[in-house]
């Protein structure tokens, strides 16, 4: 490492200096005579690109708060909409309750009545049979103690109109 010089190699050469600087000018005069107005141009359009963006971003989202709002109201009115109709199936649901509770109760009313005339009717027919039971019986007995050739003899009418004035 004899003959390094650390100092010319930290220092730049004066001469490749200006060379280098007027290469610069010369370029930066170039782009600017052909390219600048170009790059003045996209460098526009993509600030008008960028700034439509925004407002096209802002707008979606602005957009997306009103859709979001709507859709809130929606579901609120779904919400109460569908409380309504579960009120009003409930309603029809006790009304159909009631109604069917209603003609149940007649029903079995008309079962009943309908079995306590036949309970007086079989009762009547009861009585009317044990009269001719009675009728019968008493017939026999008279028969018996007034021997056969009387039997015939003893009217039935009167003895079922005895009969019906001992029930009196």
């Amino acid at each position: 490492m004899e003959g390094f010089d650390i100092l010319s190699q930290l220092i730049p050469n004066p001469l490749t200096m200006i060379a280098q600087l007027c290469c610069t000018f010369i370029l930066f005069m170039l782009v600017r005579k052909f390219l600048w107005k170009s790059i003045k141009a996209y460098f526009a359009a993509r600030s008008e690109k960028m700034h439509a963006d925004m407002l096209e971003s802002q707008q979606a989202k602005e957009a997306a708060l009103e859709d979001r709002k709507q859709a809130s109201l929606e579901l609120q009115n779904a919400a109460n909409k569908r409380q309504e109709i579960m009120d009003s199936a409930i309603k029809e649901a006790k009304q159909e309750k009631e109604t069917i509770l209603l003609e149940a109760n007649q029903q079995a009313e008309a079962v009943r009545r309908k079995a306590e005339e036949q309970i007086v009717l079989e009762k009547q027919r009861m009585q009317e049979s044990i009269k001719e039971e009675i009728v019968n019986v008493a017939l026999l007995a008279a028969g018996k103690l007034l021997g056969d050739q009387n039997a015939d003899t003893i009217d039935q009418n009167a003895i079922s109109t005895l009969i019906k004035e001992v029930e009196k």
